[in-house]
Order: C-alpha cells, then structure tokens, then sequence
C-alpha cells in the first residue's frame, strides 16, 4: 500500500472533514491525534497499552534518536517499526523545532544549522539532506521536512527570511529523499503571526505536489486566538486531497478549532506530560488529582472511558499513587489522558460523518464559526 488520502465526509457548516489516510503500516482514521514518541517510546505506554488506547499512528524525533542510540543502530534493528515493536504508522519531525530551540548553542546559516550538543557538548552539522538521511534511515512512514520555525516574538524580517529559507531547504530535502515510495515527505508552511507569509508559503508548497502538508510554528509562544486565526487562514490554502497535519497542538478547543479549519492530524505531549505530573484530562476539563476531593472518591475517572485506568481503578487510588509519588500513577493517567484525546477526536470524526459536527461541538466552536 502506498500513501494516498481519501475524505469520507464533509461539514455542512464548516471545513470539518473525516478522511482516510492510507499509509504501508496501514490507515489513520481522521481528524486523528497523534500520541508523541520522542525517544522511540511514549512515555510509560508500551505498544500494546498503546493500541488499547486506540492510537493509529504515533510520532517519534529525528534530532533526538539521532543523538540516541543514533540512526545506524535503529536501521540495523530493521528500522523503527521493529526497533519498538509498533506495526502501525509511524511520523517522525525533522529535529528542526529542538534545534532552534537550542538558542544558546546553535548557529544557523542557509547551509544549515551547527549546534553544539547536549549530551556530550560534541559539534554536530545539521542540513536538510542529513535530516532527511537520518529520517530514510529511521525508516517512519511520514517524514518532515527540515524547516527553520522562529519563536512567536520574532519580527516580521526575522520571520520572512526564515519562510524563504524553509523553502530552499525543502527544496533540498525533496532531491535528498531516497525512499519517496515509502515515505511520505510533508512540507512544512511557516510564516509566523503574517497572513501573506503564510499564503506565500502555502502557494509555493502547493506547487511541488507533495504527499502532505504540516502547519508549522503555531505552538511556540503565540495566544490561542492568534493560533486559530493563523490556522483559519492557511488549512484552506492547502489542498483538499491531501492529508493536513498541524504540529505541536493537542489541546481540546485548540483541536476543534482546527477540525473546524479543515485539519486532520495532531500532536502533542500534552497528555503524558499531565499525567506525569498527577494531572488527567475528563470530558474537556483537567482535574488535579493530588486534590484533597479525590482522597475518599471511589469513582473511576470517567465511567463512560474504556481504557484500564478508568475499568480498574478509583479517584482515590490515582490520589494516593500521585500523593505518594509512585510511578504507576503517573502511567495510569497517562494512559487515560492519551486514550481521552484519542476518543475526542474519534468522537469529532463520528460527528462529521453524520452531520453534527457544530452541535456536538458546540462549547469549543464559538470563535470558530464566527
């Protein structure tokens, strides 16, 4: 199976769509979220716990694998599929965005960007053919390209050159890809808070006929209605037969918004991160369960939830194991929240196929519509 995406059914109110995704590791219903695995692994989930959940499709990072166990050892694994035992689609990032977040310890020129790393302080050059050739060797079934993402408060010249660089370094990334029939390269439209670096952007990707299209630099700083405004502007710039993903973003009202613009996929530590921090995420709300309210509150976290967490254990349980700082506590509620937004996606898709997409989800869509 090669990559192709097919919409299933459309909003009659907005640009919700439900599509399929069809990758060779198989298809990913959509609007999906995407749970994160940077290292090769989602924090304290194991494969198996993973597909319970219902992920169809997870992430995993260039920049990070690359500094370890490095990329020879997972392509001598047979790839990153076996390496971590996940059968299903797999997305790895460029690297790009922890590389400009290195602000202290990196330079970046046209060629590319030299950081210092910081694991071992050792020098390391990353260009876009490297990137891409790290990722050929990753061997994901989605790769990004290497694209330069300036934080939220750059200035409009910083911005526009970062733009015009990301599209030369496609460019390069495009003649580096070695396993397009694989593979499936995203280009990535920067641009910032400008709505005319965006529509540049966007128009010039569109012309190189790519596999799929990222939103990139939305989740670096900016409000959440500035988010949303950029994505409005831009999802329907991007074209309709292809898969649109919008990175960095997993936050319930974030996602709708973004349906509602006409994106499918999503990503976002959001969900393990709470979780090791005692936190879960129940029905649009996020409850902290160090609270004294759940010492004595022998309810699940949400009766209506199927993973282990919610079928197994009690408010009051999750309370102690946070309270007392062990470690299944915080796998339990990462387990649920990723299975939670995993649903709430899920739930959306079911919406748009019958239509109900803006009743359903009528708390999140008031700026949405409007």
């Amino acid at each position: 199976m090669g990559f192709s995406f097919q919409c299933q059914a459309n909003c009659s109110q907005t640009k919700a769509r439900a599509g399929l995704f069809h990758t060779p590791h198989g298809s990913v219903e959509t609007p999906r979220f995407m749970p994160v695995g940077t290292l090769g692994t989602v924090k304290g989930i194991t494969p198996r716990q993973l597909q319970d959940a219902g992920s169809q499709m997870i992430l995993a990072n260039t920049y990070h694998l690359h500094l370890q166990p490095g990329e020879a050892i997972v392509e001598g694994a047979g790839g990153l599929h076996r390496f971590m035992a996940w059968d299903g689609p797999i997305l790895t990032d460029s690297g790009g965005f922890q590389v400009f977040s290195l602000s202290e310890l990196r330079k970046i020129t046209d060629t590319g960007v030299t950081f210092r790393s910081p694991r071992d302080g050792s020098i390391i050059e990353m260009t876009p053919e490297r990137s891409i050739h790290i990722q050929n060797a990753l061997g994901a079934d989605v790769i990004m390209a290497f694209d330069e993402c300036p934080p939220a408060d750059a200035k409009r010249e910083e911005v526009a050159i970062a733009t015009e660089r990301t599209y030369r370094w496609l460019q390069r990334c495009i003649k580096a890809h070695q396993r397009p029939q694989e593979q499936a390269l995203f280009g990535i439209v920067q641009g910032g808070i400008y709505p005319d670096l965006r529509s540049t952007a966007a128009r010039l990707l569109v012309d190189l006929d790519l596999p799929g299209y990222a939103i990139g630099g939305v989740s670096v700083g900016e409000k959440p209605e500035l988010i949303h405004h950029i994505v409005k502007i831009t999802a329907p710039l991007l074209p309709a037969e292809k898969p649109r993903y919008l990175m960095g973003v997993g936050t319930y009202r974030e996602m709708v918004e973004a349906i509602a613009s006409g994106i499918d996929l999503f990503d976002c530590v959001i969900p393990t991160r709470l979780g090791r921090h005692g936190a879960a995420l129940v029905r649009g709300e996020r409850w902290n369960l160090k609270n004294a309210q759940f010492r004595e509150d022998f309810q699940p976290l949400d009766s209506t939830c199927p993973c282990y967490t919610c079928q197994n254990f009690s408010r009051a349980y999750l309370n102690h194991m946070v309270r007392s700082r062990e470690m299944l506590g915080y796998i339990l509620l990462s387990l649920h929240n990723i299975t939670e937004l995993i649903r709430f996606t899920q739930n959306i898709r079911e919406a748009i196929m019958s239509d109900r997409f803006v009743a359903e989800c009528d708390r999140w869509l008031n700026s949405a519509i409007n």
